[in-house]
């Protein structure tokens, strides 16, 4: 295998690193990280002395590039570090929402951005649900929580509809821990107090009415997936608009230029 170098834009120490345990070690844990492999240690160079977003843009364009160039081959295995679109999840339904939740300073500042596709395109962004005294798992349940309020309306027309969040924390509240914590009386046991309560006792209530309806996914976060990257997006315009209801983005849905946004 030959040997790759990554670069750190954000994270507890930024560079250019010869081993992905570092890049480990920089970036775990952080929610705003951000951080990409390349195959040269001049490129890593070239791509550390610009921005992410445009690392990001250009890498999206070359392999939107070489799959028009090579339309018969096959397709880029799923491990690739380019822009990967909303298709290429492992489970997939006709409709899917991709959600993603900004925080700055955490606690602090926050917003929430929502990404539809249908049928593997892009169809919808939205963004909102400021607070200002948020945090990045307050702005993450928000999100799974409008993404099931979307996705009921969907499901009157569709029979499944998935749903791909970057937290780990949000998704095992609702589907793995909010079960055992109503059966304690909404408490951990003895007593111990649940963070983010009320949004949690929403969610799961909308959950539990269509959870037979959903396909709840995981996707890692900063990894260049599109829907994940377009909600990102959304999220940080919800910050920084301070937009309080969650509404729909009005501008073209120009994928390229959305990515040019400001990440979070």
């Amino acid at each position: 295998m030959s040997k790759k170098f990554y670069v750190v834009w954000k994270g507890i120490k930024t560079g250019v690193f010869s081993t992905w345990t570092e890049v480990q070690n920089h970036t775990q844990g952080r929610s705003d990280a951000q951080f990409m492999g390349f195959p040269s240690k001049n490129e890593a160079e070239a791509a550390f002395a610009s921005t992410y977003t445009k690392a990001l843009m250009k890498r999206s364009l070359a392999n939107s590039a070489g799959s028009k160039g090579n339309s018969t081959t096959k397709k880029s295995s799923s491990n690739s570090k380019s822009v990967n679109k909303a298709t290429n999840q492992a489970k997939t339904a006709e409709i899917q929402i991709y959600c993603d939740g900004a925080c700055s300073p955490n606690p602090g500042k926050s917003g929430t951005g929502l990404a539809l596709y249908q049928q593997g395109k892009l169809s919808a962004l939205y963004y909102g649900l400021y607070q200002l005294n948020g945090t990045n798992n307050t702005a993450e349940l928000n999100g799974l929580l409008y993404s099931f309020k979307l996705a009921k309306k969907h499901l009157t027309k569709v029979e499944q509809v998935q749903i791909l969040s970057d937290s780990k924390y949000s998704i095992d509240c609702i589907t793995k821990w909010a079960k055992g914590w109503q059966a304690k009386g909404w408490t951990r046991g003895k007593g111990e107090e649940i963070k983010n309560l009320d949004l949690i006792k929403e969610c799961f209530a909308l959950y539990q009415e269509i959870k037979k309806q959903l396909i709840i996914s995981h996707v890692k976060g900063h990894a260049n997936i599109e829907g994940n990257e377009l909600s990102d997006r959304m999220a940080v315009l919800a910050r920084t608009q301070q937009q309080k209801s969650l509404i729909k983005y009005q501008g073209e849905l120009n994928i390229k230029t959305i990515l040019a946004m400001a990440s979070g």
